[in-house]
């Protein structure tokens, strides 16, 4: 039992310093996520089958929010971070690459105010190299850095570049690549790979990865993200009804109805700038009732979106090109959230732009206690589904050119090969080198100590069912001769 027990610890040990780690915090707009990955440490040429080792989703808003405490955003990371410290071996802290990269939310702070974005960067920076890690930087990713690193991330995970086979090498599975949809908090992103000219350069990507050159498009829209969506959706309504102390919103549920601050609630943020009345009291406090009238939400999404002065050959919205779309898409973050809540309260899918709009149109028709109840959800998350359902429908069909024939290509989720979907795997793997450029030949897909194992294990089994055999066949014979 002695001798048991010690090879299991010693196989265990064996097995922790075969991996190496990395990880990489999500600063969102509306919330910050920590990722740890892990990967074979005798990987070579630099490439590993990297997989998802732990997940920890930071307490309080993103780092945005604390533009006026900067050192609060920093605070706010410790939990996380400490958690890292427990989940990764003491002997690998000084070897894992630790990066943040923000997004939208710090994107719109860096428009307003420049130095409290620097302030809030500059605290979250010195918290990160306090640390035992190897940290590599912080940074505000471009919008199109976050599409294509989502493109990579979802791709990279379907194995789509490469893939591993049953003995240990990597082979190209010959399989055509995926668009990436992603929506967050402050921004969305389309990134897909295309074979057309595309007109506008800054909309243009090349990647080579595993001795293949991708060619894609990609776009990030500002102030077209979940929560500064459902902001210039308010301020619209507001802007037409100003000076009322009471404002009807459409998209609101039936029995529901909220107050909010003109300044803090609305009007605070460089998306809603355009909708600002003039000589507006920032301090007014409004109620907004809901109407739920799915006609009159449709019609005040649609005016979110600019569908006309397109100066290319064809534009998604807001005048900016977007060639024809291609083959299967993945949607995710919140994506995934609203496909689900379609589903969970009406039993329908997103399988076509007319299902979509019955679907739509069944959730703005329920009232706020019926959400409540059949989805278990508090009021704070039902109020919005009605009007993020809307925008997604208007957003995929009228804004992307999705129909009859591409819609159903759109797979939405959460996970993919185990590992949650975003831009945060995708710039880890490009950071760290984790995603040659180059073709590995011939590339081992596990360390030979874990082949050596299956392969001991496989000749144990083919002896075990070659006694069996022997031990039936013989059972038989015996029958025979008692007959």
């Amino acid at each position: 039992m002695q001798f048991s027990v010690q090879y299991v610890l010693s196989h265990q040990k064996l097995l922790l310093t075969n991996v190496m780690y990395g990880i990489v915090l999500d600063a969102g707009s509306s919330h910050t996520s920590m990722y740890i990955y892990k990967w074979p440490a005798d990987k070579q040429n630099n490439t590993g089958i990297v997989t998802q080792h732990d997940e920890c989703n930071v307490k309080g808003g993103g780092i945005s929010s604390y533009a006026d405490n900067p050192s609060g955003a920093a605070k706010s990371l410790e939990k996380c971070l400490e958690q890292a410290l427990t989940h990764i071996p003491k002997f690998r802290h000084h070897q894992t690459p630790l990066c943040l990269g923000a997004t939208a939310g710090m994107r719109l702070l860096s428009i307003t105010n420049a130095s409290k974005s620097q302030r809030v960067m500059k605290e979250v920076e010195n918290k990160l190299q306090s640390y035992p890690f190897k940290f590599k930087e912080s940074i505000i990713l471009s919008g199109q850095a976050e599409g294509v690193f989502g493109w990579v991330t979802v791709n990279y995970l379907l194995e789509n570049f490469v893939k591993y086979g049953f003995v240990g090498h990597w082979m190209n599975p010959g399989r055509d690549t995926i668009g990436a949809l992603d929506l967050g908090g402050a921004s969305t992103q389309i990134t897909f790979e295309t074979s057309e000219k595309v007109e506008n350069k800054s909309n243009t990507m090349e990647l080579k990865l595993f001795g293949k050159t991708y060619r894609l498009y990609t776009q990030s829209f500002l102030c077209y993200g979940q929560d500064q969506y459902l902001r210039k959706l308010l301020a619209h309504l507001i802007k037409d009804n100003y000076p009322n102390s009471t404002v009807f919103h459409p998209c609101y549920p039936k029995q529901f109805n909220e107050y909010v601050i003109l300044g803090k609630d609305v009007f605070d943020s460089p998306c809603t700038v355009d909708s600002k009345p003039d000589k507006i009291d920032l301090e007014m406090n409004v109620n907004v009732v809901g109407t739920g009238d799915y006609q009159n939400c449709l019609k005040n999404v649609k005016k979110i979106f600019s569908f006309e002065n397109c100066k290319y050959s064809k534009c998604s919205f807001n005048g900016v090109f977007q060639p024809s779309l291609r083959g299967r898409f993945m949607a995710f973050s919140a994506f995934y959230f609203t496909h689900k809540y379609i589903s969970t309260l009406t039993n329908m899918d997103m399988t076509s732009p007319n299902q979509t709009a019955k679907a739509v149109r069944h959730v703005c028709n329920m009232s706020i206690s019926e959400m409540t109840t059949k989805t278990k959800q508090d009021e704070k998350y039902m109020k919005n589904v009605c009007a993020v359902s809307n925008f997604v429908q208007v957003l995929l069909t009228q804004g992307y050119h999705f129909n009859e024939v591409s819609l159903p290509s759109i797979s939405f989720e959460k996970k993919a090969g185990g590992a949650s979907v975003g831009w945060a795997l995708g710039y880890m793997l490009n950071l760290t080198n984790l995603v040659p450029a180059e073709n590995p030949v011939v590339m081992k897909a596990l360390p030979i100590g874990p082949w050596k194992g299956i392969l001991f294990l496989s000749i144990i089994l083919i002896f075990f069912a070659l006694g069996y055999l022997l031990f039936v066949y013989r059972k038989a014979k015996a029958n025979e001769g008692m007959v």
